[in-house]
């Protein structure tokens, strides 16, 4: 039986997840490597950490991050941790995107894609939600996506899952290389957690 249209536009954005992650495992292991040394002195800790996550279908995973947060910090949403619980060597790293690198791990392993929702914490009951009301667990969360670009964090709950629904619309090639190019290029790059704005 010949595949749906749903489904083979599923299996073209799985295919051009795996082959973008697969090119790019080799800047993404230099870049954390480099990365790795400064983080481990100043965290006094392992650079590298597994968070929890909901996925698709609310199915918890864990989403792999260089670290950039204080050892003690509680695993709260970007907005409601502040500044000065980021680390020095962390500052660099988010403003320039490093520590969601790792992440291509999880893209590879099918838990996450390069663009859809950011997946959000279980802790974070009101974004749950608003997601749940929306129908936007039935998409693979993502490193970046709509929301990112525009600027929306994951203060405003509603708000990110109206954005998060609106990419939920056929997928097209196009669409996902427009976001990760905006996304190179820094739009959406405050800092939620510094209080400008990103997630």
């Amino acid at each position: 039986m010949p595949l749906s249209i749903a489904a083979r536009r599923i299996s073209m954005k799985r295919l051009f997840d795996v082959l973008l992650g697969l090119t790019l495992i080799p800047i993404a292991v230099i870049a954390c490597l480099a990365a790795a040394i400064p983080i481990a002195i100043e965290a006094k800790a392992s650079p590298l950490f597994f968070q929890t996550r909901l996925g698709v279908r609310e199915r918890p995973f864990r989403l792999l991050k260089l670290r950039t947060m204080h050892v003690a910090t509680p695993s709260l949403a970007s907005h409601e941790v502040g500044a000065s619980s980021i680390l020095v060597t962390g500052r660099l790293l988010r403003r320039l995107k490093i520590d969601e690198l790792p992440q291509i791990w999880n893209v590879l392993n099918g838990t996450m894609s390069f663009v859809g929702p950011r997946p959000g914490l279980p802790n974070q009951v009101e974004l749950t939600e608003a997601r749940r009301k929306q129908g936007v667990f039935d998409l693979v969360p993502g490193i970046t996506g709509v929301a990112q670009i525009r600027g929306i964090d994951m203060s405003t709950p509603e708000k990110l899952a109206l954005a998060d629904k609106s990419y939920g619309q056929p997928w097209s090639l196009v669409q996902d290389l427009r976001i990760l190019w905006a996304t190179a290029t820094g739009a959406g790059s405050g800092d939620a957690a510094s209080g400008l704005g990103r997630r």
